[in-house]
């Protein structure tokens, strides 16, 4: 009976599993799991699944098809009222909701699995390790909390069964000093391969408050994709108009828009913070970079591509892009970016014209596991 019960409600969970992810780009797109992160638990609700039922009636009624009436009639009760009910009825059909909670890492794997993102293999020469404890063994002395309660146990009923003391009408186990068995540990070396995330955002005016918004939700799923593949992550942020500064994640997505544009600016900062503070032999590096595709100049424009070839590329292990469409950018950028780097294997672009977009997007990032 246990084994139907798990067999049905795996598949139960599978079913669930399948509606979630047939939602899943709705679910990209909301706003309100950025405050998550982790194993903590989200709720998602599933419209129209019907959980089925038995309802039984009382035994003096009478079976399918019998007693009194005719071809229209009510079974019972009011037919403008439900049972126990107030007011008319509706004339549509109900809306039955099931919540279910579920773990971001959990919601990360199926984007992946959606998506069909390979897993990222982490490069580097070498690794961090940390020392951490591992319970692997039994021991015949320890300390009391450290007690194996299993093995004593069974230790007691050894002894009293080879010597003649065990009673089946009276089971009574008591262990003495020489049964007692503690669990073991030992240090083992856990390698923990380093990442950094750098995010650049354009602050100008030309990039408003819903623009700031899809930046905002799409760096949130690659942050959760990412960190399902890396024990831990820096993040870091720069937000630029005419000038680049890091600030941290608050005020990066909260700065209000000003000024012109300058993109040079961020990517200088971007890469004097890969050359002092991360190494790229010891380093996963990402940056992903948001805008409108306004740039000052032709001539920053080209300053960007020198910086991007010349001082960051070399060192990462991807570049990413991605173009916010607004009703007050050019679009310029994405166009100067293709003709010069399109081809660079560590150069992913992508286009966003509104939240049905981030969805796509991800995938471009993402899609090559670098």
């Amino acid at each position: 009976m246990s084994l139907r019960i798990y067999n049905d409600h795996s598949r139960f969970k599978d079913i669930i599993r399948g509606r979630i992810k047939k939602n899943l780009k709705e679910y990209i797109k909301n706003g309100d799991f950025i405050s998550k992160q982790g194993n903590e638990k989200i709720t998602i609700p599933l419209p129209q699944i019907d959980l089925p039922r038995f309802k039984f009636g009382a035994n003096n009624q009478g079976g399918v098809a019998q007693g009194k009436g005719d071809v229209g009639d009510p079974v019972s009760g009011d037919p403008q009222k439900g049972e126990g009910g107030q007011g008319k009825a509706g004339s549509e059909a109900g809306e039955h909701v099931l919540e279910m909670e579920v773990s971001l890492d959990e919601l990360a794997d199926m984007l992946g699995e959606e998506l069909e993102l390979p897993r990222i293999e982490p490069k580097g020469h070498r690794r961090l390790h940390t020392k951490r404890m591992k319970y692997s063994g039994v021991h015949v002395a320890g300390p009391e909390a450290l007690k194996h309660f299993k093995h004593t146990f069974k230790n007691a009923l050894k002894r009293q069964i080879s010597i003649g003391k065990y009673d089946p009408a009276n089971p009574m186990i008591i262990p003495i000093r020489d049964d007692l068995r503690y669990r073991s540990f030992r240090p083992i070396n856990k390698p923990e391969s380093n990442a950094v995330i750098l995010y650049m955002m354009d602050v100008s005016g030309s990039m408003g408050e819903e623009q700031k918004e899809i930046v905002r939700i799409e760096t949130f799923w690659i942050d959760t994709w990412l960190r399902r593949h890396y024990d831990g992550i820096d993040s870091r942020y720069i937000i630029h108009d005419a000038v680049a500064k890091e600030v941290d994640r608050n005020t990066f997505f909260h700065t209000r828009e000003s000024g012109g544009t300058m993109i040079s600016s961020a990517y200088k900062l971007c890469a004097d913070i890969v050359d002092k503070d991360y190494p790229s032999d010891d380093w996963n590096i990402y940056l992903f970079h948001f805008s409108d595709g306004d740039n000052w100049s032709v001539d920053d424009t080209r300053l960007c591509i020198g910086i991007l070839k010349n001082r960051i590329l070399s060192k990462i292990n991807q570049f990413s892009y991605g173009q916010v469409e607004s009703p007050y950018g050019s679009g310029q950028f994405i166009k100067d970016l293709r003709e010069h780097l399109l081809d660079h294997e560590k150069v992913s672009l992508s286009e966003i014209k509104d939240k049905e977009g981030i969805y796509h997007s991800i995938k471009e990032f993402l899609s090559q596991g670098r």
